[in-house]
C-alpha cells in the first residue's frame, strides 16, 4: 500500500497518505485522519498558547469513547487529564460499529467547564444528536471536578447545503471556538462560520499540508 499511496505528511501523530489528501479535493466526505490532523495542528501550533486549558480527542478516540464499555476507558482518557481542561474538542461520527471504518456525518461536541456543559454543533439539523450524547455520558465521569450535573445543550450552528462537508464544518466550528476562548470572546460560533468560511477550508488545509510537508523535505 505504501508505494501505491504514499505518505504525504507525518505532523505529531499524524500520518496523511496521498488518498487522505485526496479527500480534500472537490466535494468529499473527510475522513478521521484529517480531522485527527486539524486537532492535531490546532493543539501543537495554532492554538499552542492555550494547550493547558484545552484539548482536542482525537477522532478515533471519541468513537472509542462512544462504543467501548467504561471499564476500558481508563488507559485512553486518564492521559489526557481531562480534570485540568477549561475545553475539551470531541469529533462525533455516527457510525455504530467500532470494528469497521464509515458513517455518514460527523459533528462537534465541546466540553466547557465554564457552565458544565456540553455544547453540540451540528452542520446538519441535529442528525447526531444521539451519537453525541452517548459520547457525552461516556466522557463525563472522567472530567473531575464537577460542581454539579453535567449538562447538554444543541447549540446553533452554521447549515451544510450538501452531504459532504460535515468535516470541515467540525474542524470550522473547532478553530472559530477556540479563537473566541484565546481571545475571552464569547459571541455565537455561528457568527464566524459561514458556508463561505466552510468552502475556503478544503485548499486552506490542502495548502497548509503542503507547507509542511515542504518544511518537512
Amino acid at each position: 500500500m505504501g508505494e501505491k499511496d504514499p505518505i504525504v505528511l507525518s505532523f505529531q501523530d499524524s500520518l496523511l497518505r496521498q488518498s487522505d489528501v485526496e479527500l480534500l479535493d472537490g466535494n468529499r466526505w473527510l475522513n478521521d485522519k484529517l480531522i485527527g490532523f486539524a486537532f492535531e495542528y490546532f493543539e501543537k501550533v495554532q492554538f499552542e498558547n492555550i494547550s493547558e486549558k484545552v484539548v482536542y480527542i482525537n477522532p478515533d478516540v471519541s468513537q472509542f469513547i462512544k462504543l467501548t464499555s467504561d471499564d476500558e476507558l481508563d488507559s485512553f482518557l486518564e492521559p489526557l487529564a481531562l480534570h485540568s481542561k477549561q475545553r475539551i474538542f470531541l469529533a462525533v461520527n455516527d457510525n455504530p460499529d467500532l470494528d469497521s471504518a464509515g458513517g455518514s456525518h460527523w459533528s462537534l461536541l465541546m466540553f466547557d467547564r465554564a457552565d458544565n456543559t456540553f455544547h453540540n454543533y451540528d452542520s446538519f439539523h441535529s442528525s447526531n444528536v444521539a451519537a453525541a450524547k452517548a459520547v457525552a455520558t461516556k466522557t463525563a465521569p472522567f472530567i473531575k471536578g464537577l460542581a454539579h450535573v453535567v449538562g447538554f445543550v444543541e447549540e446553533k450552528s452554521a447549515q451544510q447545503t450538501n452531504g459532504c462537508d460535515c468535516g470541515l464544518y467540525v474542524i470550522c466550528n473547532a478553530e472559530a471556538l477556540s479563537r473566541q476562548f484565546a481571545a475571552d470572546n464569547l459571541s455565537p460560533v455561528c457568527n464566524d462560520v459561514s458556508e463561505l468560511t466552510v468552502s475556503s477550508k478544503r485548499q486552506d488545509m490542502k495548502e497548509l499540508i503542503q507547507r509542511l510537508a515542504e518544511d518537512q523535505s
